[in-house]
C-alpha cells in the first residue's frame, strides 16, 4: 500500500491539490487565463514527454496535432453543423488515425533522421491549413464557436481553468498508470536499446507506434482546448516553432518526468508574462533564464532538483 501511495497516487493527489488551491491566490480573471493556458499546453507536453522522455523517440512537428485538433473544433461546428464536444472527439480519433498512417513509416527512422521525418509533417500540416483558405480561413486562420456543455456556454476564464485543469489532472493520471503498466516498462527498455528490447521478444515497432498515437491525441485535446478558449485560431498552432516551444518544454521540466511536463509548461507560460515589464528585452532575458536552467540542471528542472534532495538526504 505504501509503494503504491509513493509511486502513483501521491504525485497525482499533489497535482489535483495544485489546481485546487491556486484559484485562492488569484487577484482577478487574468490569473484565471494564464493557468488555463498552463494545463492546455502541459496536457500537450505530458503526451510529447511521453514519445520523448519514455520512448526516446524524438518529434520536432508535434505541433501539427495540435493543430488538426485546434481546426477540428472550428471547421466541425462551421461546416458540419457538430457540437464543440464532438468536433473536439473527431479532432482526437483524426489526429490518432493521422499518427498511425504517418507513423507507421517515419518511426523506422532513428536520431535525427526521425526528428527531420517529424518536422517535414508538422511542416505539411502548417502549409496545408495556410493555403486551404475555403476551409480554414488561410493566413488569418477563423473564428471558433464557444464550447457548449449541456446548454451551457462555456465564456470565462475561470470555467476555462477547471476545465483545462480538470482534463490536465486526468491526462496525468493516465500516463503514470501507463508507465508503471507493461507497456510503459517496455517503452523504457525501448528507449534504453532497441536491439536488446527485440531480443526480449518486445514487439518494437508496435509499441512505438501505440505511443506515437496516444501522443497524438494528447496533443489534439490540447490543441482543440487553445482553439475554443481563445475563440480564434491561426495557422501559427501548427508552425514549427509551437513544436520548438512543446520541445522547450518537455527538456525543460526534464525528459522522462511527467511533472516535469507541468513544471516546464509554468515556466514557458508564466515567464514571459513576468517579463513583459522589460518590454523590447522580454526575449532576450527568457533565452538568457533558459540558458541558465540548462546550464546548472541539465536533467532537467524536476529530476535535476529531485537528484539534488536527494543528495541532501545522504
Amino acid at each position: 500500500m505504501r509503494t503504491l501511495l509513493d509511486t502513483r497516487l501521491l504525485p497525482a493527489i499533489a497535482v489535483a491539490a495544485i489546481v485546487i488551491v491556486l484559484p485562492w491566490f488569484f487577484p482577478s480573471a487574468f490569473y484565471y487565463r494564464i493557468g488555463a493556458l498552463v494545463f492546455i499546453f502541459a496536457l500537450a507536453v505530458v503526451g510529447l514527454n511521453l514519445l520523448m522522455g519514455f520512448a526516446g523517440q524524438v518529434s520536432l512537428g508535434h505541433a501539427g496535432f495540435l493543430g488538426i485538433g485546434a481546426y477540428s473544433v472550428a471547421i466541425g461546428p462551421v461546416y458540419f453543423g457538430m457540437p464543440s464536444w464532438l468536433s473536439l472527439f473527431a479532432g482526437a480519433v483524426l489526429s490518432g488515425l493521422v499518427a498511425f498512417l504517418v507513423g507507421r513509416p517515419i518511426l523506422r527512422l532513428k536520431g535525427h533522421y526521425l526528428a527531420v521525418a517529424t518536422l517535414g509533417f508538422g511542416l505539411l500540416v502548417a502549409i496545408v491549413l495556410s493555403n486551404e483558405a475555403g476551409w480554414t480561413g488561410g493566413p488569418d486562420g477563423m473564428s471558433v464557436p464557444k464550447l457548449t456543455l449541456f446548454s451551457w456556454s462555456v465564456r470565462s476564464a475561470d470555467a476555462w481553468y477547471w476545465i483545462a485543469g480538470t482534463t490536465f489532472v486526468g491526462g496525468f493520471i493516465l500516463a503514470l498508470n501507463l508507465m508503471q503498466s507493461p507497456t510503459g516498462r517496455s517503452l523504457q527498455a525501448i528507449h534504453d536499446s532497441e536491439i536488446a528490447s527485440l531480443v526480449l521478444g518486445i514487439d518494437v515497432a508496435s509499441k512505438k507506434l501505440t505511443i506515437f498515437i496516444i501522443s497524438a491525441m494528447y496533443a489534439s485535446v490540447a490543441g482543440s482546448y487553445l482553439a475554443l478558449f481563445n475563440g480564434h485560431v491561426t495557422p501559427d498552432v501548427a508552425g514549427f516553432l509551437r513544436s520548438i516551444e512543446l520541445v522547450a518544454m518537455v527538456v525543460l521540466g526534464g525528459m522522462g518526468s511527467i511533472v516535469g511536463s507541468l513544471v516546464g509548461a509554468i515556466v514557458l507560460v508564466v515567464l514571459p508574462q513576468v517579463l513583459t515589464v522589460f518590454h523590447e528585452y522580454e526575449q532576450a532575458l527568457l533565452g538568457l533564464i533558459v540558458m541558465v536552467f540548462m546550464i546548472f540542471l541539465r536533467r532537467g528542472i524536476v529530476p535535476s532538483l529531485a537528484a539534488i534532495l536527494q543528495g541532501w538526504r545522504k
